[in-house]
């Protein structure tokens, strides 16, 4: 009898850590699909794929072929496209789908978040004052603050900002996390922030901006995450290996 065959849509170093622990058990065929987005991705476990499916209807068509028993979408959480086409290919090919979406952040005591719908509800929030902006969103949307040209944008991204998507004047960073808290907290001085546009990504690899803008006294505009088409997430890597055990008749194994 084939052994069970398992899908992660990754790119997150959930999905990094979940392929690795599944792979370790022996007891499942992993494959562990990436973007390609990254150039230099770090060391991944399992069979890896680079490339996208050509959407639901191709991403049903590799479940198929590919004889696949469950896909896992641990994709971030603002890969709202992706999400989507999760659904929609599992419910087209009949494959099971276990969703891992790490917990959002929530504010603290000090914090001064600024809630925002999306991308152009942050740079709109930002006002008309020209400020100095930390954008810590990544590279694909900060093209999209070019329509406030009176702040001064420090930008940083782990691939460089294509060069048509470049902001006049800004500064820009390379940098791949986890980030520091006290690395954060001397960025944040070196370059004069006084506000930061951050995503509400979740996890600890990149909380350390908040935990500094807090100790600082800085706002951050918090851009809220998309709805996901289908509720009840795994929030934790043990939750999906029991949810993925569950779904492909094997027991959970004991965890790290």
């Amino acid at each position: 009898m084939a052994i069970p065959h398992v899908l992660i849509l990754g790119g997150t170093s959930e999905a990094r850590v979940l392929a690795r622990r599944l792979v370790a058990r022996g007891d499942m065929r992993v494959t562990l699909s990436l973007a390609g987005r990254t150039e230099n991705p770090l060391q991944q476990h399992g069979d890896v794929r680079v490339g996208g499916f050509g959407g639901a209807q191709g991403l049903a068509q590799w479940l198929r072929a590919g004889q696949v028993d469950l896909l896992v979408d641990a994709t971030h959480p603002f890969a709202a496209r992706i999400t989507a086409n999760a659904v929609e290919a599992s419910r087209a090919a009949a494959v099971p789908l276990v969703r891992l979406e790490r917990a959002p952040w929530e504010p603290q005591p000090g914090d001064d978040w600024i809630a925002a719908r999306d991308i152009d509800h942050a740079a709109a929030l930002l006002g008309e004052a020209p400020r100095t902006v930390f954008l810590a969103i990544g590279r694909q949307e900060a093209g999209r603050f070019v329509i406030r040209p009176q702040h001064r944008y420090i930008v940083r991204s782990v691939e460089p900002v294509d060069t048509v998507e470049r902001i006049a004047g800004a500064h820009y960073i390379l940098g791949r996390g986890p980030f520091a808290e006290a690395d954060e907290h001397a960025l944040l001085l070196e370059h004069g922030i006084e506000i930061i546009v951050a995503k509400n990504s979740g996890g600890e690899a990149t909380y350390g901006k908040i935990a500094a803008a807090r100790q600082l006294g800085l706002p951050v505009v918090m851009v809220s995450r998309p709805q996901p088409p289908v509720g009840d997430a795994a929030a934790t890597l043990d939750e999906a290996i029991v949810r993925i055990g569950d779904h492909v008749g094997l027991p959970a194994d004991r965890g790290e």
